[in-house]
């Protein structure tokens, strides 16, 4: 049973589509009714036992309900993939704003969604997690969070060929979301380790997708790939990790 936020389209629908391959029931997490009820049944015309959950990372409401809902009828959950996400100013790759440009209104809706949304449905969804005999936790993180990569001009191309982004270093709300959301399966690993669930940081690569107005090289397919790989990871997986599709990457 997998649970995956943002799941109505791109890569987020894609891991919902090979999570189901595996023979999982997937949940597929949006906040709009007519998305998400359209994207569970094309999965489900594609042979995918999808539902349709309804779940706003920034409504508190909404996460009780599903997980109501989850244990009214599953009674746990055996994997989340907190996929959901969004950039910032409305674009992202076409017209990047300058680092000196954020305001901190700007920043704070891109945290809202990208760091508080993850925290916030793994707290609601965390008692279902844990009647799971191995459940597994992943954030839907970027290499453009790798301050390793950030500090160095030429390092986010080096770490993922994929990246080459003209301004990524810009960035400043997206990039830094991504960096603190790397920080939080650290913390999660180091106390949930000892009840078997691994809880991991997953970057896809640059990916065609609706958030960098489809300026990716990776196709959703490629994207869904690794993060499928930390869902599904054995009992002696890597835990508190931050992945690529290149292996692990660097905080």
């Amino acid at each position: 049973m997998a649970l995956v936020t943002g799941a109505n389209k791109g890569i987020g629908r894609e891991i919902a589509r090979q999570l189901g391959g595996l023979g999982m029931t997937v949940l597929v997490g949006a906040r709009d009714w007519g998305r998400g009820e359209d994207a569970a049944r094309e999965l489900r015309d594609e042979g995918t036992d999808a539902r349709f959950v309804r779940l706003d990372v920034t409504d508190h409401g909404s996460m009780a309900a599903a997980a109501r809902s989850i244990d009214e009828e599953f009674g746990r959950l055996d994997v989340l993939v907190n996929n959901a996400g969004i950039p910032a100013g409305g674009g992202w790759a076409t017209a990047p704003l300058r680092a000196t440009e954020y305001t901190a209104d700007l920043v704070r809706a891109v945290y809202e969604v990208n760091v508080l949304g993850a925290v916030a449905v793994t707290h609601a969804m965390l008692p279902l997690l844990r009647r799971s005999p191995s459940a597994r936790i992943v954030n839907m993180s970027s290499e453009l969070g790798s301050l390793a990569a950030l500090s160095d001009p030429g390092a986010v191309e080096e770490l993922d060929p994929s990246l080459h982004i003209a301004g990524s270093r810009g960035l400043l709300a997206y990039n830094s979301s991504k960096a603190a959301l790397n920080a939080i399966p650290l913390m999660y690993a180091g106390e949930l380790g000892d009840e078997g669930i691994l809880v991991n940081a997953v970057g896809p690569g640059f990916t065609v997708t609706d958030l960098n107005d489809h300026r990716g090289e990776l196709t959703a397919e490629q994207a869904a790939t690794v993060q499928v790989k930390a869902a599904t990871l054995a009992d002696d997986g890597p835990t508190g990790r931050f992945l690529s599709r290149y292996g692990e990457a660097p905080w």
